[in-house]
């Protein structure tokens, strides 16, 4: 199954934030980090219909599911692992 252009976007960004930060350390720096994410979405979704800049909205939701992926990678699927 081909990749959405939304999913390729998300692995882009968790790539980049990869690189950039390296693993996320613990279920609240994760926590921390999608919170930020998603306080942006809301700035967002708090504006009038006509004064959203949906690009921005956009870019934010490929941040959020990026960092939920990789607090997902780095933080609950090693503890899950170890568990079985």
């Amino acid at each position: 199954m081909k990749k959405s252009k939304f999913n390729q976007q998300v692995q882009e960004e968790l790539n980049s934030a990869r690189k950039k930060h390296g693993p996320m350390l613990s279920a609240h720096e994760g926590y921390a980090v999608i919170l930020e994410e998603l306080d942006e979405v809301w700035e967002e979704v708090k504006k009038r219909t006509k004064e959203r800049d949906m690009v921005n909205l956009y870019t934010e939701l490929i941040q959020v599911s990026a960092m939920a992926q990789k607090m997902a990678e780095d933080v609950v699927l090693p503890v899950l692992k170890n568990k079985k």
